[in-house]
């Protein structure tokens, strides 16, 4: 069986034939495969192939979730985001990853890290897998060491209005949106501390 093969679909009548790749990009390829569908019809299906990404949802000892505001070039406008990155350049975990990019983008430091699992972003165009780390008790103690095109600013956000960002529509980067739902109680329980110290 070639690495290209797909197994569960051709138990379900999808026959692959042949992949070509038109287009490499150091973020993603384009992949065109040549199959025989459940129809019997042979045609090509077209998607893009990635090396996945993680994201970070950061949250602070005094409950704050860092957020950042980056300037998207694809969509020409400002985007609340998540720090994120990934593994087109990198060799390692996403727990590794996820500290590399935590420091890269907004400066920040953690010693208490957990894999929260991952979800996929769009099954019918690109086969991303994205994954979730949460990072608790984040310093923001250094210099950001960013990219040449990453405009970003950096916003230490009360947990409560981060869960509500992500639910009305203001975060508007769906991985974001997830990661931060996905993680929803870990964050009421750092907004909870915080508060009960504060007191």
């Amino acid at each position: 069986m070639t690495p290209h093969c797909k197994p569960n679909g051709r138990a379900l009548g999808w026959e692959h034939l042949r992949t070509d790749y038109p287009y490499s990009f150091r973020l993603f390829r384009v992949r065109e495969d040549t199959v025989r569908w459940p129809d019997g019809q042979i045609r090509p299906y077209v998607y893009l192939e990635t090396a996945g990404a993680v994201w970070v949802v950061p949250v602070t000892a005094d409950g704050r979730v860092v957020l950042i505001r980056q300037f998207r070039y694809t969509i020409d406008d400002w985007s609340w985001e998540l720090p994120a990155g990934g593994f087109h350049d990198f060799q390692g975990s996403p727990l590794d990853l996820a500290r590399r990019e935590l420091a890269e983008e907004v400066g920040g430091e953690s010693d208490d890290w957990e894999y929260r699992g991952s979800f996929r972003t769009g099954g019918s165009l690109i086969d991303q897998i994205c994954h979730i780390v949460l990072a608790r008790d984040v310093r923001l103690s250094r210099e950001p060491d960013r990219e040449a095109g990453e405009i970003i600013e950096v916003h230490p956000v009360p947990v409560p209005r981060a869960l509500e960002m992500a639910r009305n529509g203001e975060i508007v980067d769906c991985h974001s949106a997830l990661a931060l739902l996905r993680c929803e109680p870990d964050l009421w329980e750092a907004h909870r501390r915080a508060y009960s110290q504060e007191r």
